[in-house]
């Protein structure tokens, strides 16, 4: 009765297509009732994070970096000495927002303008269009997390400290 019972759960877990078992994924990288995602490690989610607070100390800025995972939940948030009190909340509202709407938020500061048609998302609680958040994208597209950079003089130049994060952990991220 025992071995009955091995035997159907075996085909059971086969049929399930649960990993392991030998059932193929299908293209879209699905397998039976689950979605296959990656997010960055702590460790990548620290470097671009400490990559961006130093390209910004360089230039003299004195800022706050928020790195989120793809669901917009924060990793890593770094605050230089003398940062305003505001970082803390700016840089991860714009990590949000570059993960929630899959864009820069200089991007999206453009296309929610007054008098767009996307005006409205201004008004989101947690929402900033504004300059300094970028989507992580791995290798092969996927959103893997966001990065925010606040307390720069402008929003143009917290993208570019951003960015700089983003190209400290590009080749880790390549593949």
């Amino acid at each position: 009765m025992t071995r009955c019972l091995g035997a159907l759960l075996a085909a059971g877990l086969a049929m399930a297509g649960l990993p392991g078992t030998g059932a193929a994924q299908d293209t879209a990288g699905e397998d039976g009732a689950f979605v296959t995602f990656r997010v960055l490690k702590p460790e990548m989610a620290l470097k671009a994070a400490q990559a961006a607070l130093e390209h910004c100390r360089a230039e003299g800025y004195q800022v706050g970096v928020t790195v989120v995972d793809r669901f917009g939940l924060p990793q890593v948030f770094l605050r230089d000495r003398f940062a305003g009190a505001h970082v803390q909340d700016t840089s991860f509202r714009k990590a949000w927002t570059a993960v929630s709407f899959r864009t820069g938020t200089s991007a999206l500061h453009e296309e929610t303008a007054p008098g767009t048609e996307s005006f409205g998302i201004r008004f989101l609680e947690t929402a900033l269009p504004l300059g300094g958040g970028l989507p992580v994208m791995g290798g092969d597209g996927s959103m893997v997390g966001g990065i925010g950079v606040s307390g720069a003089p402008g929003p143009s130049l917290d993208d570019v400290c951003a960015q700089a994060g983003l190209d400290a952990i590009e080749f880790d991220i390549a593949f």
